[in-house]
């Protein structure tokens, strides 16, 4: 169901998109690529060993962006705005409480669960020089925007399922409250190739099996751009 409503979302986004292409034909200062919505491929980089990802694990990144040309022509711009974004890790990392403390495990190949999913909920402070071909006639260009996004925790989960029953932490003060990455977005009209690289860990000096869990985070995928 979730899939079908994004898609009248997007088949929608993609008339308006028509609909002020139209309208800015005769626009000598017209903005580009004022909304965004990201899909994404989440994976670790610096993965301890043992620690693995079981099925896919998505994420959903969507906002706004305030494009300022800053050359005549409006091929060159920065960009600054906010959004949000839902992550999603599939992958067999317990994480316990007991009286305040965390600790971190990973699960053998022999046992067996159904789900163990970390999930996040982000606020996020995107800003990006921007290069495109655009013109006002037509959105369908080339562009190349590369950028730093700076990400506020609002909400996360680590939720174990499994027949021996389920283990749910939530709101984990072990992890880094804001994280923060560079990004590349490329393509030509509708199609751009989305690439995240985190710069700081997503644990705060965390310890697993003696050793310092490092993890910081990758997402690829595509990018959409409304005006």
């Amino acid at each position: 169901m979730r899939f079908y409503l994004f898609l009248l979302f997007f088949a929608s986004t993609m008339v308006a998109q028509d609909t002020l292409d139209f309208q800015k034909k005769d626009d000598l200062k017209y903005r580009e690529d004022q909304f965004y919505v990201g899909i994404t491929y989440n994976t670790f980089l610096n993965k301890p060993s043992g620690l693995t990802q079981k099925t896919f694990s998505p994420g959903i990144n969507v906002g706004f962006l305030r494009d300022m040309p800053i050359n005549k022509e409006r091929t060159f711009a920065i960009a600054a705005g906010l959004g949000f974004s839902y992550q999603a890790y599939s992958q067999n990392l317990l994480v316990t409480e007991s009286e305040g403390n965390y600790n971190y495990s990973i699960i053998e190949s022999d046992v067996s669960f159904r789900k163990n999913r970390f999930t996040t909920l982000n606020f996020d402070l995107p800003i990006e020089f921007r290069w495109r071909t655009s013109t006002p006639q037509s959105h369908k260009f080339f562009r190349l925007y590369t950028g730093f996004k700076v990400s506020y925790l609002l909400y996360d989960e680590s939720r174990l399922i499994s027949a021996q029953g389920n283990n749910i932490i939530k709101n984990n003060p072990e992890l880094n409250a804001v994280q923060y990455g560079i990004y590349l977005a490329t393509g030509y009209n509708t199609w751009n190739f989305y690439a995240y690289y985190g710069i700081n860990p997503l644990y705060d000096n965390v310890k697993i099996v003696n050793n310092s869990l490092n993890v910081s985070l990758i997402h690829l995928g595509l990018q959409f751009y409304i005006l």
